[in-house]
């Protein structure tokens, strides 16, 4: 599955964005999908995940009750609704597709987005 990221931006503490995670294919449904992030100088990290349903999702605790995640299987798309952003928010937020594992494990996942810069400013 190819996936393309995008609604990255420059933002005000106590802001909001919405990012989103198209993906190709037919077997959109039957991936696992997640949400990392790298800010510079620092290790990729994870931030959210979703079961192919929309059913079960995961956050690291750091965004729990900011984020959330959610999915559109007729659209192929991903979204990650944040809010309340702070500057330690800021990053390059990365979508990722996966079938199996341990969702926290960036290599859980077969298939990465190209990324989008959210920036957060105090």
């Amino acid at each position: 599955v190819q996936l393309q990221a995008s609604g990255g931006g420059l933002v005000q503490a106590g802001g909001s964005l919405r990012l989103s995670c198209a993906a190709s294919g037919r077997t959109f449904s039957s991936y696992i999908m997640g949400w990392f992030r790298q800010a510079p100088e620092k290790e990729r990290v994870f931030v959210a995940a979703i079961s192919g349903s929309g059913g079960s999702t995961y956050f690291r605790d750091s965004v729990k009750g900011r984020f959330t995640i959610s999915r559109d299987n007729a659209k192929n798309t991903v979204y990650l609704q944040m809010n309340s952003l702070k500057p330690e928010d800021t990053a390059v937020y990365y979508c990722a597709a996966g079938r199996r594992g341990t969702i926290y494990y960036s290599g859980m996942y077969d298939s990465w987005g190209q990324g989008t810069l959210v920036t957060v400013s105090s």
